[in-house]
């Protein structure tokens, strides 16, 4: 997983940036600015793998902010986002890892990380026993010891995993998983086309070594984790300490980073949606506890880069946005507690027709400079 951070000035593309960044599972946005000096204030303690710079911007244009980056963040490969190729030549000049002419696509992206990811393959020293990662947060990906892609015999065989990796190490009736995955089909064909999956599933996971099996239960059927781990997994095991003083934050904060975005977002399981809403509950909640305990032990920069990074998965959350405008506040940031209020109160006016909550307003004019 890459971390990045864009800067654009102009804010719809900036959004528009995030969006399709976001969606790549090879990367994880941890900071996005349209200001290039709060960007470069703040990527020292962030330590971007990848910044996505625009060239042309007012007060410091991307090539000088790029000269400056390559001063304090020798490790952070720079990309160059502008509408005009004549810039090409002064952007490898600042030694530019790659460069993309606007629009930016998605096909883009992926090929600044496939380069990318060849590169970090081609310099690895040791290759890592384990490999294997599946992430289930944000899309639906597979990938083996060898860190190649899974490809599924059937979208059937996808979808039974996809429901065993929600109730791992515990039995899975078989009536409950024919109910889930073929509610319209007869018995008998339903169980049928389960023996078959399941039969297709035990083979590919032994093909391909994940370090999981299936078993026969006495009433169906149980996925066997052993050591493989997988971020619904992790997240699954959160237990919430009794009191702030007891709480990790470093863990809190790395399981809040597993979380990518809806569960198994773009398929269309009809059995996930009631586990789709309850995990993004757990980590809206997750998230708000995380900056709560950062604005408590004054990290107002924690604190502030963490909530805007989750506000990129859920931009209208109130909750979330109240709290990001609270460390505004204790920080002294009080005009961009304002700026934010305003770029929020515009965005949730137009999404929903009323005005933000009162709370936040109040927040406002209690704190104006």
């Amino acid at each position: 997983m890459f971390r990045v951070v864009v800067v654009e000035d102009e804010k719809p593309i900036l959004e528009l940036m995030k969006v399709l960044i976001g969606r790549n599972p090879n990367l994880q946005i941890v900071g996005a600015y349209s200001n290039p000096f709060e960007a470069l204030g703040a990527l020292p303690s962030l330590k971007p793998d990848l910044a996505f710079l625009d060239i042309e911007m007012p007060r410091l244009s991307g090539l000088e902010l790029a000269h400056r980056i390559n001063e304090c963040c020798e490790q952070t490969r720079i990309v160059f986002s502008t509408a005009y190729k004549e810039y090409a030549l002064e952007a490898f000049n600042v030694f530019a890892f790659d460069y993309i002419l606007k629009p930016i696509t998605p096909a883009s992206v992926q090929r600044i990380t496939d380069r990318l990811l060849k590169i970090m393959n081609q310099s690895a020293v040791v290759t890592p026993k384990n490999r294997v990662s599946i992430r289930c947060f944000g899309s639906f990906e597979v990938r083996n010891s060898q860190g190649m892609l899974v490809r599924w015999p059937t979208r059937k065989t996808e979808e039974l995993f996809a429901y065993l990796l929600c109730y791992p190490n515990q039995e899975a009736e078989k009536w409950q998983l024919v109910e889930a995955l073929w509610p319209e089909m007869d018995e008998e064909r339903a169980v049928h086309n389960l023996h078959n999956t399941i039969y297709r599933l035990k083979k590919l996971l032994k093909e391909h070594k994940l370090g999981l099996d299936v078993g026969k239960t006495g009433q169906g059927y149980q996925l066997e984790t052993f050591v493989t781990s997988y971020d619904l997994l992790e997240f699954q095991g959160y237990v919430p300490a009794r009191s702030d003083a007891q709480e990790d934050i470093s863990h809190l904060d790395s399981l809040c980073a597993l979380y990518r975005g809806h569960l198994f977002e773009r398929k269309d399981y009809l059995w996930k949606h009631r586990l789709e809403e309850e995990y993004s509950k757990r980590f809206m909640s997750m998230a708000q506890n995380l900056g709560r305990l950062c604005l408590a032990r004054k990290d107002w920069e924690s604190a502030e880069q963490r909530l805007s990074a989750y506000l990129t998965l859920y931009p209208f959350d109130e909750n979330i946005n109240l709290l990001l405008m609270k460390v505004y506040v204790s920080s002294g940031k009080r005009e961009k507690m304002t700026r934010h209020y305003s770029e929020f109160e515009n965005r949730y006016c137009k999404e929903f027709g009323i005005a933000p909550p009162r709370e936040m307003k109040e927040l406002v004019n209690e704190n104006r400079e």
